[in-house]
């Protein structure tokens, strides 16, 4: 594989930040629908989230500030807890807590850029600002200066090395536990 030159990129030049918006809570209509809409609390240690524990409505979607997200969105929480990263793999949105990163397909891997998190989140914890709890703007997100490679293709290379790596722990993790608990868990 031939190896090209890395050079610095604005975070928001290569792609759109999103925030998110929660439909009023008191209105009924706007909850219990089919929309997934994250809230901080549920990123974790996982890779990919697929299903929100709380949904919206068509109407609650349509009477906030939340936006639909694609597939392969990088969602970043931006306050309680700055820096924690999903990548969306069903389109969805999320609440106000999110700064979330929508790729443009030809010039950010979504995979790559999740694999910086730990990037993303000193960025966001040395930027932040805020009275009552610390708090990263998309306008500070999209501020964000980054060494990249110059192709796509060469992001997508490292993408993928790190996604396999992280299948290769995730399966050594499962092994570990059905070890542990004497094969009741596999």
């Amino acid at each position: 594989m031939r190896l090209f030159a890395w050079e610095q990129r604005k975070l928001g030049n290569i792609a759109e930040i999103v925030g998110g918006g929660t439909p009023n809570t008191n209105i009924s209509a706007y909850w219990d629908g089919d929309i997934n809409w994250y809230s901080p609390a549920e990123i974790n240690e996982q890779i990919y989230v697929n299903s929100s524990q709380r949904k919206i409505s068509e109407q609650g979607y349509n009477n906030s500030s939340a936006r639909m997200l694609p597939v392969g969105t990088v969602l970043f929480t931006s306050r309680a807890g700055i820096g924690k990263t999903a990548i969306l793999s069903h389109e969805g949105c999320t609440n106000q807590g999110f700064q979330s990163i929508v790729p443009n397909p030809n010039l950010l891997d979504s995979y790559f850029i999740f694999s910086r998190t730990r990037e993303l989140k000193q960025y966001g914890e040395t930027i932040g600002a805020g009275s009552t709890f610390v708090e990263v703007s998309g306008k500070q997100m999209a501020n964000m200066n980054l060494m990249m490679p110059s192709t796509i293709q060469e992001q997508k290379a490292i993408g993928n090395y790190f996604a396999q790596l992280d299948q290769l722990i995730t399966l050594h993790q499962r092994e570990y536990i059905c070890f542990k608990n004497g094969g009741k868990l596999c």
